[in-house]
């Protein structure tokens, strides 16, 4: 009896030995869920048809009610932008946010243990919207300066260059992973969304007062303040000097507090 015990138990853990591990699930398909999670509620889904219907809209308006002098790309671009500013950091935030507002990281991190992978899915959708919004806001901006033109009959001005555009691309790009920095540190929607709006509207005027009022803070304000850096962006004009004071800011405002989230995410508890 002893020896068949022993016999039966040999055969149970060769079984156990020989039993291949589970492929790991590839970073395309966790991309993948992360794109389709944007899209499946209605929230997502209207914010994210936003963009488009924004920037519709804004075209619209600088054909209606833009003198016809005013009827350039540069026009359209800056119309179509400032929507883009708002709604892509929103979706960034969002996209973090859920795992703990809804209580979606139960099943997320239950069924991707690595929550470091999970995050760098969310990072690469968000980029991928991102870049995929401002292209399409370009055409539709294109679209508007061909044929308001063609309405009144003025010349078609392309203002705007392909290296001034992709400016514009990374300036909003910026913004949208400021969002998703905060939805990573925050990791609340409302406290996210609100701490974005006094990071990018209320702190841009008290370093613009301070810059009037202050010589020695005007001297060093493109070295201090991450939206004053981001300006040379939209203003076309980015030589060494103001992509080290991009790089100067962006390391304490973006890279700094990411790290800090990344850190928090990866060792908090999930409810």
């Amino acid at each position: 009896m002893t020896t068949l015990t022993l016999e039966h138990e040999h055969e149970k853990e060769s079984v156990r030995i020989g039993r291949a591990a589970p492929a790991p699930i590839p970073m395309s398909r966790l991309v993948a869920v992360e794109a389709r999670k944007s899209f499946d509620t209605r929230s997502g889904f209207w914010l994210l048809a936003s963009i488009g219907i924004l920037s519709v809209l804004a075209t619209a308006a600088v054909i209606l009610f833009a003198p016809d002098d005013e009827l350039t790309y540069e026009s359209f671009a800056t119309a179509f932008g400032f929507p883009m500013a708002v709604i892509l950091p929103m979706i960034a935030i969002l996209s973090v946010t859920g795992e703990w507002s809804q209580r979606n990281g139960l099943t997320s991190f239950t069924l991707v243990p690595h929550r470091g992978r999970v995050i760098t899915a969310k990072a690469v959708v968000a980029l991928v919207v991102g870049v995929v919004s401002m292209a399409l806001a370009g055409v539709i901006g294109a679209a508007g300066n061909v044929v308001g033109t063609a309405i009144t009959g003025t010349d078609t001005i392309w203002n705007v260059s392909l290296t001034e555009f992709s400016y514009i691309v990374l300036a909003n790009i910026i913004g949208m992973m400021t969002g998703f920095m905060l939805g990573v540190l925050i990791r609340n929607s409302p406290g996210a969304i609100v701490t974005y709006f006094v990071y990018s509207l209320v702190l841009p005027t008290i370093t613009a007062v301070l810059a009037q009022a202050q010589d020695w803070f005007a001297d060093i304000q493109g070295w201090v303040d991450f939206n004053y850096a981001q300006g040379a962006l939209f203003d076309g004009s980015v030589g060494a000097h103001e992509w080290a004071q991009l790089g100067a800011t962006g390391a304490v405002w973006l890279l700094l507090p990411l790290a800090i989230g990344l850190w928090t995410v990866l060792r908090s508890e999930v409810k």
